[in-house]
This record gives C-alpha cells, structure tokens and sequence, in this order.
C-alpha cells in the first residue's frame, strides 16, 4: 500500500509578466489623456492619420472606460470642466473640432473620424451619444464658432445614422432655449442634416424617437407658434422644415378636431353647437372645408357599431346617414368638398365589403337631403373617380348619373323657354314612373331615381 499523498495536477503556462508601465497608461486617466493627445500632436491634422492613430490605440488604451475623455479631446483639445470650459491643468491639442475650420466640409471629414472609430470600437457607441447629450448641455460654455462646428458635425451624424435624434433632447433645456441659443444651434444643425439627406429623411428619423411635433419647443412658450416658427427658419434658409413644422401642426389640429368631435357626437349635443366649433377650429388652424368634410365624415361613420349582414347594414347606414345630413350638409358649401366626401364614401364602401352595395343608396341620400348636387356627382362619374371599386361603384351611378343628364338638359331647355316650373319624368324600373313639379331654382330634378 502506497502511504504517499497523491500530488494534484497543476496547470503549466507561460505566465507574462505586465509592465507597471502598461497599467499605468491603461488605467491612469491622466496617462490616457497625455497618450491621446501627444498622439494626434504627431498625427497633425492629417484627418486620415487621426483615424488611423485612433484605430491602433485602442488596443491598448482603455476606451471604454475612458471614453468620455476620449470624445472631449476629439471635440474640445482636452478635458471639459463642468459647463464647458477646459480643464487648465490639462494637456490640449489643437487637432480637434473646435480647432478646425468652421465649414460644413471640415466637419464632414471629422464626422467621418467619429463614425469610423465607433464602427471599428462598437461599445463606444453608448459613450458618444452620452457626450453629446452632454455638450448640448454645456452650449453656453463655447464660443459661437464652436457651437457652428459642433451644430454642424452633429447634423452630418444624425443624417449618416452615428447619431440618435434622441440626442436633440438636450436642446430643450430652460436655459438654452430662454436665452436663444437652442434655436440658433438648431438652424445650424439641421442645415447641415438636411444638406446630406432631404426633410423627408429627417422627419421620418424625428418621427422615430416622437420629436416631429416637439420642434417649437425650442422657443420660450410666448414665442411657440407655427407663425413665429416659420418665420425664424424662413429667414434663417430653412423654407422646408418651416413647411414641415407647419404640416405637422395641422396634422395635430386635425386629429385634435375629429378626437374631439367624435366625443360631442357621442354625447349627443346639438348640430347647432357642433357647426359651431368646428368652424372656429377650422378658422383658428386654418383647415380648408374640403379637408374638414373628410373628418366629419370619418366621424360620422365611427360612432355608430355596423351590422355584419350586407342586406341589413345599408338599411343601417341611411337610417343613421339621414340623421347625419344637416351636419355634413354643412361642410359642403363647395364643389371641391362634394368631391371629397363622394371618394370617401367609394373609398369607406370599398374598404368596408358590407357597404358595397350601399354605395348608390348613400349618394342618393345625400343628394336628396343637398349634401351632394349634380355637377360634383357628374365630375366624379366622369373622370374624379379613384380605382377603388371602380367598376363595381360606376354601374350601380349608371342610371342615376343618367337621370341627372336628362333633368340637366331638360331644365337648360325649360330655362331657356323661361317657365317658372319643371318636371322630370325617371322610369326607374320601366314600371315605375316618377313625377315632381317644384319652383324653378337648380338645374337639378326634384326627385332622383332610388
């Protein structure tokens, strides 16, 4: 019997000794700094050899623990003390942004420094977005020229996707906005954003991060409307966002006006009363009536749960729509917003498959209770039609889009004969005959084919 204790296996290597040296410079933020900055000193402002420089340094230089130092000396020369200023015991360096030349090229060329050491070092991606934040914050602290060079440079990262929109949040801080200086940054940056995209690319990334509406925010509250808004950019070269921001608060006007005017529907009040409001909405957002009968529209056919069954669903729909046509009457004083509320009426009928056969039936209510008249009718039949149910929506019009021409010619032939009265004869059916004598006051037939 062996009585000698059994020796435990140990793992054999190389051990690599590391250079006090080395840990010094990788984790001392002192050493960090001076590396960073003796090495684009030597780089000069070769943009090329600064990317490069930055490439292999962070092989052995802790990025991701000093990050913050890292993007303050590639924006400022050195450490930023808190509000802006540069630390004065601290090494700088000229070969930064602050330092360039104030024009949208240059900062292009930077920005592509920034976007090539975030792809190459991914994790600093957090870190970059922090320090933006930050900067924004600290506006106040910088020169003019340097709010120009950093507007600019962040407006290139926003457009090429290095950058965040979320960022510009920063923006609406009291301070800066009470004293002007987020509105001047933001003409800047969004001149240089909107110089490499379009506003169409821009306003799908404010969308993104739900900043499209949150734009005059940028000016005190007595100075946040769309006029003083438009104004201020229009003058300042940027006509587009000023269009934007001015979609946009119409857009908000609208959705405000039918949420609202569903809630009076709902609640029953009086015609009287909706009529009402809704012409002040429509005068204070500057909403045209053609617009507005849509809305109304949407309205009407929302407040009320449809009947699954087709045949039931149309009988449905003329009783609640005949209850409906003082409203909508109301809103049609012009042709143009017949027009529109006819396609969408195809457009609802197609969309909802119960109603394709109420189409022809809607119409003739409506022209019967005058939300609708002929002209816009014949427009429609002719050529202002959409694709939608086309074919299906233009034979079930046939025979009443030819009543309306017999009566037309038939009154324009009565007019000229100068009788106070006319009749129009219809055979609907071929069995059945109908007749109406009335004042002669519209070219249009009293009583239309059902």
């Amino acid at each position: 019997m062996n009585n000698q204790k059994q020796q435990k296996p140990t793992l054999s290597g190389q051990r690599f000794k590391t250079r006090k040296r080395d840990e010094k410079e990788r984790f001392d933020p002192t050493q960090f700094q001076d590396c960073i900055i003796q090495g684009l000193t030597e780089t000069g402002t070769d943009l090329e050899a600064v990317a490069k420089f930055l490439d292999a340094s962070g092989a052995k230089l802790d990025y991701r623990r000093y990050a913050e130092t890292l993007f303050d000396i590639l924006v400022a020369g050195g450490m930023l003390a808190p509000g802006g200023t540069l630390a004065d015991d601290m090494m700088r360096t000229d070969v930064c942004v602050f330092a360039a030349q104030e024009d949208l090229e240059t900062m292009q060329a930077f920005a592509q420094v920034f976007n090539k050491l975030i792809r190459r070092y991914k994790y600093l991606e957090k870190g970059f977005e922090d320090e933006v934040k930050k900067l924004l914050l600290f506006l106040k602290g910088f020169s003019e020229s340097e709010r120009n060079k950093l507007a600019m440079l962040t407006g290139v990262l926003l457009a090429n996707g290095t950058l965040n929109a979320s960022i510009l949040n920063s923006l609406y801080n009291e301070n800066l906005v009470k004293e002007g200086v987020s509105a001047a940054f933001a003409v800047k940056l969004f001149k240089s954003w909107i110089n490499e995209k379009d506003i169409n690319a821009v306003a799908a990334s404010l969308r993104k991060v739900s900043m499209d509406n949150r734009l005059m925010e940028l000016f005190p509250a007595n100075k946040q409307s769309v006029e003083h808004f438009t104004k201020y950019f229009t003058e300042a070269g940027l006509k587009e966002l000023s269009e934007y921001v001015r979609n946009q608060q119409t857009i908000g006007a609208r959705k405000e006006l039918q949420k609202e005017l569903q809630e009076q529907m709902s609640r029953g009040d009086p015609f009287k009363d909706i009529i009402l409001y809704v012409k002040e909405e429509m005068k204070k957002n500057n909403i045209p009536e053609p617009v507005v009968i849509g809305i109304v529209w949407s309205s009407v056919m929302s407040t009320v749960e449809w009947n699954k069954k087709e045949e039931l669903v149309a009988e449905q729909a003329i009783k609640h729509l005949k209850q409906y046509s003082p409203l909508l009457a109301a809103f049609t004083t012009q042709g143009q917003s017949e027009l529109t509320l006819l396609l969408k009426i195809q457009e609802y009928c197609y969309d909802n498959i119960h109603f394709m056969k109420a189409f022809q039936k809607i119409v003739v209510l409506f022209y019967k209770a005058e939300v609708l008249s002929e002209e816009p009718i014949l427009k429609w039949y002719k050529d202002a039609h959409v694709a939608k149910g086309k074919s299906v929506f233009l034979e079930q019009m046939k025979k009443f889009v030819e009543w309306l021409k017999n009566a037309e010619e038939e009154s324009e032939s009565e007019a000229e004969e100068e009788s106070p009265t006319f009749s129009w004869t219809y055979d609907c059916s071929k069995n059945i005959s109908k007749k109406k004598t009335k004042k002669k006051k519209i070219h249009l037939p009293a009583q239309p084919p059902l």
